[in-house]
């Protein structure tokens, strides 16, 4: 199998095309992409109720245009990211200068991560995990950290999605239907706990993920430490991606709006008469 290999500007090129998307007109692209999926699994009965009912009162909501509509803001402290060590970089001669915008300082050698940015992009990035849950969205986890990936494996277990902590294959994403010997369907999000892998054959060092993503338009939340690049993430959190406190943290967060937001879907369904 070929393997295709992009420069680093038309790398470059497709995020900043895929955060225009994502970023200016999210809802348009969610209902295009997650909606008539959701739609075309229900049986014909069922089908023309939730085309007649696809924007009920009750979801009035949970419309995208709502920036908090799942209360994520209060999910989300500063007190609990110092203490589980988000704000911990890695040494200064690491530093990726794109990551200069989102750093305090330093102290002895070791930079030092605002948190004031990781808060508020954070919020930002559970707000879209929750509206893309809401929407019966497939979100897959993915870390390749050996010291992470149990930790992982069991947040997206109980939140009912996906995982992926091995080496991520090329093209497991542009040549799925090949690799899998059959159709599959794609996640609608990829959570990324750590942006940087050491088995990645990537010059940068980045998961290989994060390409593959860019290139089938899928959005992506990664967390960026001081020596990754997130310019190619969607959603780049900046955090330190090693310290399994850290990693808890993150976990405990993603699960738990995917799990509210799935209670809220659940209930307007039943409501409804709407069975998934």
């Amino acid at each position: 199998m070929a393997t295709h290999y992009c420069s680093e500007y038309s790398r470059y090129f497709i995020v900043a095309n895929r955060r225009k998307i994502f970023g200016k007109n999210l809802t348009h692209n969610l209902k295009t992409r997650i909606c008539p999926s959701y739609l075309s699994t229900l049986p014909k009965s069922q089908l023309d109720v939730a085309q007649d009912e696809q924007f009920l009162p009750d979801e009035s909501k949970f419309k995208l245009s709502n920036p908090d509509a799942f209360d994520v803001k209060s999910m989300v402290r500063i007190k609990s990211l110092f203490e589980a060590g988000v704000h911990f970089g890695h040494t200064e001669g690491t530093l990726d200068n794109r990551m200069k915008q989102y750093l305090y300082g330093n102290r002895l050698g070791h930079l030092i991560i605002d948190l004031n940015h990781t808060k508020r992009l954070l919020q930002q990035a559970l707000n879209v995990t929750a509206h893309i849950s809401y929407r019966g969205g497939v979100i897959l986890f993915l870390c390749q950290s050996p010291l992470n990936c149990l930790t992982v494996e069991n947040c997206a277990k109980e939140c009912g999605e996906f995982a992926h902590t091995r080496y991520w294959r090329d093209g497991m994403f542009t040549n799925s239907s090949r690799i899998f010997k059959s159709e599959t369907r794609l996640p609608d999000l990829c959570i990324v706990l750590n942006t940087l892998s050491s088995t990645s054959k990537n010059n940068s060092g980045q998961h290989s993920v994060l390409s593959d993503a860019a290139k089938m338009l899928i959005p992506t939340i990664a967390i960026v430490d001081t020596d990754a690049n997130p310019n190619i993430v969607t959603y780049p959190i900046p955090g330190n991606d090693d310290t399994p406190s850290a990693i808890n943290l993150y976990c405990d967060l993603f699960k738990n709006v995917i799990l509210r937001a799935k209670k809220v879907r659940k209930e307007i369904l039943d409501k409804n008469k709407i069975s998934v």
